[in-house]
């Protein structure tokens, strides 16, 4: 699990140093870093995966480096990512993430108009002298983060249509959701009799263990009395996802995702991430709440807070208090522990160094120790300007 990660020089931050716990929110005003967190952990998992971040590429200065540009995400070119108020002459871009007692750095030259940073420099622990013992097998090369299960769901998520592609590799071999959460729906018709295992992730109402039965479980903390279900459409090499309404006689005719409220399935990817992500797996949402009533929002963080506390990490950018809420509520009922619960809030430091973060901490009422000038806090002024 990421306990911490830094930055220096890479987009809203000159230096950062940010801890992650089992459950963390970033929240804070547009534009002001909190997405640049969760791209650096996909930009760090993306250049591994497609092999330029590898031990086998340490030492081959021209494969090794980060690739701006690939499946989880696209930041352009160097210029797009090298943070404004750099003061080296030569400029670096320096990713670090620490992992208990090890750390992992990585040191980019700054090449404004590559897609493939140059590495110039690496401390993993294989290679750390003193102090712990170095760790052996994957993990003496790379974060655990790298090799477990990831997920990163992105604010632009799918949305109802006729049809979802089947691919086999992504949704079965691989079990990603894709970005966008398209390979969902291929997904759950694979996986949908895997049982999700017993603890905070099982719903107590759901007809059974297994994924599809917890899916409309949590779903229907959504919509009430929704089913699921999912069907390949032959000859094409596409599936099909459709809703229905009711139990028993009283059910409705399957519909379209078309013909049904449009959070459904836009919030169909978060709700299978949560449940399926295991302990070591490090899920990253963009906000889940997008398209939810306020019932569902708080529930949906029910679901991430239970998702932690079965194991998995999530790191959850949101702009909403009812997903800030949620999130207190697990803490106070003993689903998670204040610790395993981090909360940072991002702002202008207004000096020209980027982001300024500041992290409330919660107690075990789930009650915070300060609440920053724009930290949730546009309700009061709504308030006292119709009070007044």
């Amino acid at each position: 699990m990421i306990d911490r990660l830094t930055l220096t020089n890479f987009k809203a931050f000159q230096t950062a140093d940010i801890p992650l716990a089992p459950l963390t929110l970033l929240t804070g005003l547009n534009s002001s870093g909190k997405s640049t967190v969760l791209q650096a952990l996909a930009l760090l998992r993306q250049s591994f995966t497609s092999g330029n971040l590898g031990d086998e590429v340490l030492n081959d200065e021209a494969d090794a480096g980060f690739l701006l540009n690939g499946e989880f995400v696209g930041l352009g070119t160097g210029q797009d990512v090298l943070h404004d108020g750099f003061t080296e002459d030569l400029p670096r871009i320096t990713l670090r993430v620490t992992e208990g007692s090890y750390d992992y750095t990585w040191s980019a030259d700054y090449a404004p108009e590559q897609n493939l940073l140059p590495l110039v420099s690496t401390t993993l622990p294989a290679f750390q002298e003193g102090g712990h013992d170095a760790p052996e097998g994957d993990a003496a090369w790379a974060p655990g983060y790298f090799t477990n299960g990831f997920q990163y769901l992105h604010a632009d998520r799918i949305t109802p249509t006729e049809r979802y592609p089947r691919d086999h590799h992504m949704a079965v071999r691989r079990g990603f959701l894709g970005i966008r959460g398209e390979h969902t729906v291929n997904f759950l018709r694979h996986h949908d009799r895997d049982e999700v295992p017993d603890g905070p992730l099982r719903h107590p109402r759901a007809d059974g263990p297994r994924l599809m039965e917890q899916v409309v479980a949590w779903m229907r903390e959504l919509c009430p009395g929704v089913n699921i279900t999912t069907d390949v459409i032959e000859g094409t090499d596409s599936v099909r996802l459709a809703y229905a309404f009711g139990e028993g006689v009283n059910a409705t005719h399957s519909r379209r995702p078309t013909n049904v409220g449009f959070g459904l399935t836009y919030a169909l990817p978060i709700v299978v991430a949560c449940l399926t992500a295991r302990p070591g797996s490090l899920v990253l949402l963009e906000n889940p709440e997008a398209h939810l009533h306020p019932r569902g929002q708080t529930k949906m963080a029910e679901l991430a807070a239970a998702s932690a506390a079965q194991g998995a990490q999530l790191v959850i950018e949101s702009h909403s208090d009812h997903v800030l809420n949620g999130m207190r509520l697990a803490v106070k009922r003993g689903l998670l522990e204040p610790s395993q619960a981090l909360i940072h809030y991002f702002r202008s430091a207004g000096d020209g160094s980027g982001a300024e973060v500041i992290s409330p901490s919660l107690d075990r009422d789930g009650l915070l120790d300060q609440w920053p000038n724009g930290f949730f806090d546009e309700m009061d002024h709504v308030l006292d300007q119709l009070l007044t």
